[in-house]
């Protein structure tokens, strides 16, 4: 089943206040059980980076706990489904200074319809 507009939003939401929440508490497990375990998670357009990317939960476990994140974010925008109807585009401004960029996630189907039940099986943030 496709996400909607409605279900991107909510989606949307899930996602972004358990990154704040994971930020809040410097504890990101809760937040990557949002993942499956074959996860891939990339990051591009990374300030003084460029590119990466961490396919499975070992990886990318071991990426947020490296280098956690430090700042929260906000939804900048609405959010949308995208184009194929399984995963949702998020646009995002960091609360520190305000940059922007965009979040695109993949999610597994729905259980009887039940959002909870999806898990981000790929996730890419773009800076800028």
């Amino acid at each position: 089943m496709s996400i909607t507009e409605t279900d991107a939003a909510v989606l949307a939401a899930r996602h972004v206040s358990a990154f704040n929440d994971a930020v809040a508490a410097r504890n990101f497990s809760e937040f990557l059980c949002l993942f499956t375990d074959d996860a891939v998670i990339r990051f591009e357009n990374v300030p003084g980076v460029g590119q990466l990317e961490f396919a499975g939960r070992e990886a990318y476990t071991k990426a947020y706990a490296k280098q956690p994140p430090d700042d929260e974010i906000d939804i900048n925008g609405r959010a949308e489904p995208d184009e194929d109807g399984g995963g949702v585009v998020v646009p995002f401004a960091w609360r520190r200074d305000g940059s922007r960029g965009t979040i695109r996630l993949t999610y597994t189907a729905a259980n009887d319809g039940d959002l909870d039940s999806r898990l981000v099986t790929r996730m890419t943030v773009i800076f800028g």
